[in-house]
């Protein structure tokens, strides 16, 4: 059963039986706004997680030109550059298990690479889904079209050795994972 997230709504992910999701999947999933004529232009959204520890310091990255984390618990399937398709354009998989005792939390972003705004994207959604069972486990719509150029999703954050997603949903500018960092510091 899949639960519809608004911005700041947090879900624990914790299964119903006790135990907790050790595998998950982010997918980003787009599709380009029509414009005149029916007529749609590829748009190049590109999904990253950044691995953040207790002080809020970066301490890794996967995105389209890093593909892995250091540690292999993160991996980014690659890099779609037009949202054709239905279903999730990019993906990222996460090993909860795997991931270092020091990062505390995986911030989740897109961002336009090519400089499009918001306002040319539609369908965009971010959502969560347990790997063991195929089972979507949240959703968040991202489709709120505006001037922004990236936004920052969602975060996976650690504490007292459980997970829980928080939507985010904050509009912001930047064509890659390095410009977002000052907007997302805030929500660690």
């Amino acid at each position: 059963m899949s639960v519809s997230l608004s911005k700041g709504q947090s879900v624990s992910l914790a299964k119903g039986d006790g135990s907790t999701l050790k595998r998950i999947h982010m997918g980003l999933g787009w599709d380009s706004a029509k414009g005149r004529f029916g007529r749609s232009k590829d748009i190049d959204l590109d999904a990253s997680c950044m691995a953040f520890d207790n002080a809020g310091t970066l301490i890794d990255s996967v995105w389209f030109q890093q593909l892995n984390s250091k540690d292999g618990s993160i991996h980014h399937t690659g890099d779609n550059r037009t949202g054709r398709g239905d279903g999730d354009d990019e993906s990222i998989t996460v090993n909860l298990d795997s991931i270092g005792q020091n990062a505390v939390t995986l911030m989740f972003v897109v961002n336009s690479f090519t400089g499009q705004d918001f306002s040319k994207i539609e369908n965009a959604t971010c959502r969560l889904v347990d790997m063991d069972t195929g089972i979507e486990f949240a959703r968040y719509d991202l489709s709120g079209s505006g001037r922004h150029t990236a936004q920052i999703m969602a975060k996976v954050s650690r504490k007292s050795g459980q997970w829980a997603m928080t939507a985010i949903g904050q509009a912001c500018t930047g064509r890659t994972f390095q410009d977002l960092l000052p907007a997302a510091k805030p929500h660690l």
